[in-house]
This record gives structure tokens, sequence and C-alpha cells, in this order.
């Protein structure tokens, strides 16, 4: 029986390998681990055996998800290492068989570039506004001393309410799939922020003029100083070794500390709860009057600390991963 070459269309994506073989009702057969893959069936032309073989251009994981329709056959090939190839084949001449599978690369190529462009737009906006907070506050502190503590609110308030508000993209970006982040660390981080601001500082009036505003703005602004950028760098697919230095080891000092002074400002609105009954939860008269804020604001305190746990112990290994990835690189 003879055997011949299918027509093979191929596409990529960073972590994904994508063929499409033209065989109706076909099996696909065994893949070498690493580097080649094959597939053999009854085609178009009666009875005839059909087969071809690939040497990817890199190695490649054993596992291959593979679907038959009537007409064709789609194949899905992981990559051991995420990163966008030259070509396919690890012979510079490509197979006479072999040809790009242009609906699927200008689909993906428009969507990724789209994708690319919002989130790189979102980083830029974020960073522009955690930058604005950060200057101004540190220009006003070398100005005015001390006394700069007691108007941070008043004086960048505004821009931290529109940064916070943006950051919520940050908890449906990794639920629609658009960023490979946790959801649950970044739903912590966000949900934290915005009682701290919007609860804690926007609705207690006494708690405006504390010096514990200035120091919770000035360390969400110094962290958001480099994740930004970081993030910004890796839409343009380019990557500065300093700044990734920076943004995966300067929240260890500055992560806890940021949620040391929340909890600070927390522990001091309780007596401002209690006495003014702000948000107070009633009650049946059998229970009392009502259950005030504060009540909830400690548990807050200890969901806040637990928290800090699961978002550090997130940071830390996120951490380990990508300096033992760069290790690898190097060697």
């Amino acid at each position: 029986m003879q055997i011949l070459t299918p027509h093979v269309y191929w596409a990529q994506r960073h972590g994904e390998i994508y063929l499409r073989v033209e065989l109706s009702d076909a099996k696909v057969g065994r893949s070498r681990p690493g580097h080649s893959a094959g597939s053999q069936g009854h085609g178009a032309k009666g009875d005839n055996e059909y087969e071809f073989s690939l040497s990817f251009l890199e190695p490649v994981r054993p596992e291959i998800d593979h679907k038959s329709t009537q007409r064709q056959v789609d194949i899905k090939i992981k990559k051991q290492e995420e990163r966008w190839w030259d070509r396919l084949t690890l012979q510079e001449k490509k197979p006479v068989f072999l040809a790009p599978d242009f609906d699927r690369w200008l689909d993906e190529s428009d969507k990724n570039e789209s994708l690319k462009g919002y989130l790189f737009v979102y980083n830029l906006v974020q960073f522009l506004g955690f930058s604005w907070i950060f200057v101004n506050m540190t220009v006003r502190l070398f100005i005015l001393g001390q006394d700069s503590f007691y108007d941070t609110f008043h004086t960048m308030a505004d821009m931290m309410y529109f940064c916070q508000m943006m950051a919520v993209l940050e908890v449906i970006n990794p639920l629609l799939g658009l960023v490979k982040t946790g959801f649950i660390p970044a739903m912590i981080q966000v949900a934290g922020r915005n009682v701290i601001l919007f609860v804690i500082f926007g609705t207690v009036e006494e708690m405006q003029n504390k010096p514990v505003v200035f120091f919770v703005f000035y360390l969400w602004s110094t962290i958001e100083l480099f994740r930004y950028p970081f993030y910004m760098l890796a839409c343009m697919g380019t990557e500065w070794k300093l700044l990734t230095w920076l943004r995966y080891s300067l929240w260890i000092p500055l992560y806890p500390l940021g949620v040391i002074a929340e909890a600070v400002a927390v522990i001091q609105s309780l007596p401002i709860f209690d006495e003014t009954r702000l948000f107070s939860i009633p009650l049946p008269s059998v229970l009392g009057h009502s259950l005030s804020f504060s009540y909830i604001l400690q548990l807050y305190l200890v969901i806040m600390f637990l928290g800090l746990f699961f978002n550090f112990q997130h940071l830390y290994k996120q951490r380990k991963r990508r300096f033992r990835s760069r290790k690898r690189k190097v060697h």
C-alpha cells in the first residue's frame, strides 16, 4: 500500500503548537517525546495510508491533544518552554507538505495584539497615577516635613481613588483568562486596599488628618512604582534585569510594612466607629440596639493577617520560580 504525505498547516502560541492535518476519519499515531510528532490515517484518496513526521525546533512535551473531525485532524502540542519560535522545524528548509495556518495565525495575532495593547495601557495608566502620588508626597515631605503627614488625604485622595478603582480590573482580568496571575491573591490585595481607602479613610473624617494615611499611601505607591513597569515591559516581550530583581525583592519588606500600616489605620478607627455608630448593624430588641461596625473590623484584622500570610507565600513562590527559570537560561 502506498504511503502518502498529507497537507499539514501550523500555527503557534508562546506555549503551544497547533497542527491542522487534512485527513478524514484519521487516527493519530504515536509521537517521539521531545522533538517529533506523527499522524497517519485514511484520507481522500481511497485506502491509501497517510503519514508525516516533524522534527521541532525545540523540545516539546510528550502529551499530545488531538481531535478528529469529518474533514481534518486538529493536534495541539505543548512546548517545554514558553517562548516564540522563529520557525517550526529543526531544519531551516520548510517541508513541502507544511504551510502556515493563516486563519489561526491572523485571528490569534489580532487577539494577542489587542490584549497586549490593553494590558500595556492599563499598566501605564496605573504607573503614571502611582508615580504622581509618590513624587508629590516626596516633594511635600521635603518641603513641609512632618506637616505633610496631616493633609495627605486631602491632597492625594482623588488620584488614589482613581488608581484603586482601576485596580478592580486586576480581579476581573484573571477571571476572564486575560492574565495568568491568580484570582484569589489579586482579590485579597484589591479588596483589602479598597476597604482601607473607601471605608476607613473615605467615610471617617477623623481618620483623614492622621499621619497613618501618609504611610499607607506612600508604601502603596512605592510598591507599584516597580510592579507596573515590570508588567509594561512584559507586554512588549522584554525584560530589564534590575527592574525584575526590584519587582520580586522590594515587596519582601514593603508588603508586610504596608499591611502593618493598614492594621494601624483599622485599630485607630475602632473607637470612632464605636462612638459614631457609623455602619452599625441593627439588631432585634432582645439582642440589643445594634452591632457596632468595629466588631466587623476586628474580624477583618484577623482576615488581613491571614491574607498577608497567604499572599506572602504566593509571592515568594512566584519569586523562586522566576529566578529559578532565569538560572536555567543562564546555564
